[in-house]
């Protein structure tokens, strides 16, 4: 069963923590999370699943940034939220689904002990410009039954910023972890190309 918005806001304090909350978000059933400033570009021409993937910081200018398509956009809610004994979900708002843009490829599901801010992964269907602050998606609440066990992830619980995939942490030993870095300079020639 979803939760309607006054029980939204009943739970707020008890299961339910939206930093900041504005009432004027609250919906009959979600409340509208908004879009932070900042937002990440992987630099890899091909993903890899199994080591960090090196990213590029990208703020969205107070007149708009053109999202361009073909390419995927990390970026993060400006809520922080927490939930206890409910499913969270997110999910894109319709106005925004009408001009192309999704705001999750397939992660929309959260889970019961979740805290932390809400990775957005955007994708454009075509350009589209976006704004920093903007009602980007709703997340809406589950009741869930049964014995309730805690999300406990290293990966993303308690993050404080945009999270990029760290499905490496599942694939491959630490030693793997590394992010590779760009060479700053150009090597030295050796000795015989000095000749």
């Amino acid at each position: 069963m979803i939760l309607s918005g006054p029980e939204i806001k009943a739970q707020l304090g008890k299961n339910i923590i939206i930093e900041p909350f504005d009432e004027s978000r609250l919906n009959p059933n979600s409340y509208n999370l908004t879009l932070h400033e900042d937002l990440l570009v992987y630099e890899e021409v091909v993903l890899d699943m199994r080591r960090p993937n090196r990213t590029r910081r990208i703020k969205i200018p107070p007149e708009g940034l053109v999202l361009t398509p073909n390419q995927l956009y990390l970026g993060r809610t400006v809520e922080r939220t927490e939930t206890y004994n409910l499913v969270p979900m997110i999910e894109g708002r319709s106005s925004v689904g009408r001009l192309g843009l999704f705001v999750h490829v397939t992660a929309g599901f959260g889970d019961v002990g979740f805290r932390g801010y809400w990775t957005l992964e955007m994708f454009a269907i075509q350009p589209v410009r976006i704004y920093p602050g903007v009602g980007i998606c709703q997340i809406f609440y589950h009741d869930i039954r049964g014995p309730i066990i805690e999300y406990a992830s290293d990966k993303y619980q308690n993050n404080t910023d945009i999270q990029p995939s760290m499905l490496f942490k599942e694939l491959a030993p630490p030693s793997a972890w590394r992010i590779q870095q760009p060479l700053l300079f150009s090597p030295a020639p050796t000795q015989k190309e000095e000749d």
